[in-house]
């Protein structure tokens, strides 16, 4: 499975490990990835997705994943 937010399309992302002699080696930073599950209303069942916690954090915010996903739809 690869790490991307499925609502938000957050990746992980890339740079230089910088260390106190300041010699430098490739890492990655990680999305803080759940897997959780959602009720949708209008189709009347489950579904698992695997978001990020902020993309979490705004389907609290908002009431809903319907909500979040028309939110992001309009973002792209």
């Amino acid at each position: 499975m690869s790490r991307v937010c499925e609502l938000t399309g957050k990746k992980p992302g890339s740079g230089n490990k910088v260390s106190h002699s300041q010699r430098k080696t490739r890492r990655r930073w990680l999305p803080n990835l759940i897997e959780q599950r959602f009720f949708l209303e209008s189709e009347d069942r489950w579904v698992k997705l695997r978001v990020s916690a902020r993309a979490l954090r705004t389907i609290k915010k908002l009431g809903g994943v319907e909500k979040a996903i028309r939110k992001y739809a309009k973002k792209g």
